[in-house]
């Protein structure tokens, strides 16, 4: 957040980076580069999943099967790189700081824009993302530690197996933040109401349950220490998809860069339940 704060004080060009549209022209423009954690606070970020025609149909009966790692928040339509239920300027060619470009489960290209890898059959998921609930439970005075250290969230592939669809299958990923009992606690009473932005996490205290072998060693992200007297907590994420590609091995598809998503006009409020 911090980052993020100095960034927007530091550019009169766009005095409003912790709106939607503010954070969305300072990527488009190049301006920032890294992580969106704590952009826009109290919007919704979400991960993609941008695949051609013949396999999205696949994809959104993977997504249904798989609501925890995978809540869809919007679908586009063939071709259309405009989602404007989510924001009338939105542009999911340049709107995300990187991307990752697929060729038979192998990343070829990790780009700023998809200006020449967009394709007319395209099809773009936008999945709901953790950093959507982590205003929620800042709001609530728990730290989160990848944001007070102004870096990605670390991340990791699990042993727990996702459920499979057509020709999507693979692990479930999950992303950890460290926690007091007492804040994880409360963490899940929090996220437990946001089942849009992965909901109630899936796991705590010892990672080797769920085939985690070094903290300290993410599969994406970044790591963060976790103190004496606290434990990891883990959520399903959003980078499940890419590691669904890898092991599915498609001919093309594109997704985010882990950690850099796309920030949207809607409010975290919208997608709670009482």
């Amino acid at each position: 957040m911090a980052a993020v704060a100095a960034l927007a004080t530091s550019s009169s060009a766009y005095p409003d980076i912790l709106t939607p549209a503010g954070a969305r022209a300072a990527i488009r423009d190049g301006l920032h580069t890294g992580p969106t954690a704590g952009m826009a606070p109290g919007f919704v970020q979400g991960n993609l999943a941008i695949l051609p025609r013949d396999l999205a149909e696949d994809f959104l009966r993977f997504a249904v099967a798989n609501p925890k790692p995978c809540p869809l928040v919007a679908v586009s339509e063939p071709g259309a790189f405009r989602i404007p239920s989510l924001g009338a300027d939105l542009d999911v060619r340049t709107d995300v700081p990187r991307y990752r470009v697929w060729q038979d489960g192998v990343i070829v290209d990790e780009p700023t824009d998809l200006h020449r890898h967009w394709r007319d059959d395209l099809v773009t998921f936008v999945i709901g993302c953790s950093y959507s609930f982590e205003s929620a439970l800042m709001e609530d005075g728990i730290e989160i530690r990848h944001i007070s250290r102004g870096c990605a969230v670390p991340m990791y592939r699990t042993s727990i197996q996702t459920t499979p669809a057509g020709r999507l299958r693979g692990p479930l990923v999950v992303s950890m933040r460290p926690m007091s009992p007492a804040n994880a606690i409360r963490a899940i009473q929090i996220t437990g109401r946001l089942p849009n932005v992965h909901g109630a996490p899936v796991h705590l205290g010892r990672p080797d349950l769920i085939g985690i072998a070094d903290l300290s060693r993410p599969d994406y992200g970044d790591p963060v220490p976790v103190g004496p007297d606290e434990i990891p907590v883990f959520w399903a994420c959003g980078v499940t998809p890419q590691a669904v590609i890898e092991a599915a091995r498609p001919p093309f598809c594109i997704t985010h860069y882990p950690g850099s998503m796309i920030v949207t006009d809607l409010r975290n409020a919208r997608l709670a339940v009482s």
